[in-house]
């Protein structure tokens, strides 16, 4: 009997790792895709260190009173049980006008090199507090009604706690330093995280095909990094006219050269990000990939390029929600 359970044990194992064994192409990919890729840091803010200040950024992330109406919260367009967005083409303000642009995710927003589509705010902090004043958006009129808005017993404290060696903790930057705090704990691990440090069998077959296509095709020329995105400006429509009203980041320069340039989006949990577009116009990933394809590098892709490429896209889904 002993010696049948040693005899099945080899034997098992001997299976087992005939069954895992990397091929060449295996190999050859990954070594690939670390070129151009980065897997999540495993954090980028010392949580317990900052727990005071990381809990108070939570706390006015959900805060409704930083808006003129009562009602809108940054957790309203940027929705954390929605992978950081609300899935609206364009978001309602306080008054339930809405922006002209798409709300992007604030979910692993703190990897971008410049915040919003046009690149204005440099920091997540900066970021933070832009909405609170504009008149669409939260539609308060200037940063002393911002402060005043949440002056009150409770607030004083937390501020106190977070900011302990300031004599009036309560001010507008520090609202926008606090947020920030929250906003950087919301990073999301995905499959290809664990590819990227070494789990081959992380990803699927097809998923595995959609890489190499990916890689190819040149969408990594945007679309690298830890983000996949989020470390340049790009002109949308960068070999083919793109027809848009909004020219971008020449809005804030002001500059010829900046026309049609957008700050190159994330593509981490793009497959639960839907519309896409700094407008909101395309509806579908399938249809996001088409024209990226065409429009900026100037090829026409088969929909069997498109399904697996979509197939590796939605290996850049969180494992799991951010738990608050």
């Amino acid at each position: 009997m002993k010696m049948l359970f040693v005899l099945l044990f080899f034997t098992f194992n001997f299976t087992s790792c005939s069954f895992f064994q990397v091929s060449k192409e295996d190999k050859e990919l990954h070594q690939e895709a670390k070129k151009f890729f980065n897997p999540l840091p495993e954090s980028l803010i010392d949580i317990k260190k900052n727990e005071k200040i990381v809990s108070l950024g939570k706390k006015l992330y959900f805060e409704t009173k930083l808006s003129k109406s009562g009602t809108i919260s940054c957790n309203s367009c940027h929705r954390i049980d929605q992978f950081g967005v609300d899935n609206e083409i364009t978001s309602p303000g306080h008054d339930g006008t809405r922006g002209g642009r798409n709300s992007p995710t604030t979910f692993n927003s703190a990897l971008n090199f410049r915040q919003f589509w046009d690149g204005r705010a440099k920091d997540l902090e900066e970021q933070a507090l832009g909405p609170i004043l504009n008149p669409i958006e939260h539609g308060l009129k200037d940063e002393k009604e911002a402060v005043k808005a949440i002056t009150n017993d409770e607030y004083l404290t937390l501020f106190k706690e977070a900011f302990p060696k300031t004599k009036n903790p309560i001010s507008f930057k520090r609202i926008g330093l606090a947020i920030a705090a929250f906003e950087k704990t919301l990073l999301t691990p995905s499959r290809f995280d664990d590819y990227l440090k070494g789990d081959i069998s992380a990803l699927t077959h097809q998923e595995k095909a959609g890489l190499s296509k990916f890689i190819k095709v040149g969408c990594t020329t945007c679309h690298s990094g830890t983000g996949l995105g989020g470390s340049m400006y790009q002109k949308l429509g960068l070999v083919k006219p793109y027809k848009t009203k909004d020219t971008g980041r020449h809005e804030v320069t002001k500059k010829r050269r900046d026309k049609f340039k957008f700050k190159v989006p994330l593509l981490r949990n793009i497959e639960k990000t839907a519309p896409y577009f700094h407008d909101g116009s395309v509806k579908t990933l399938d249809e996001a990939i088409a024209i990226m394809a065409e429009y900026q590098i100037g090829k026409k892709l088969d929909q069997k390029d498109i399904d697996d490429i979509k197939a590796f896209l939605s290996s850049l889904t969180a494992k799991k929600p951010i738990k608050l």
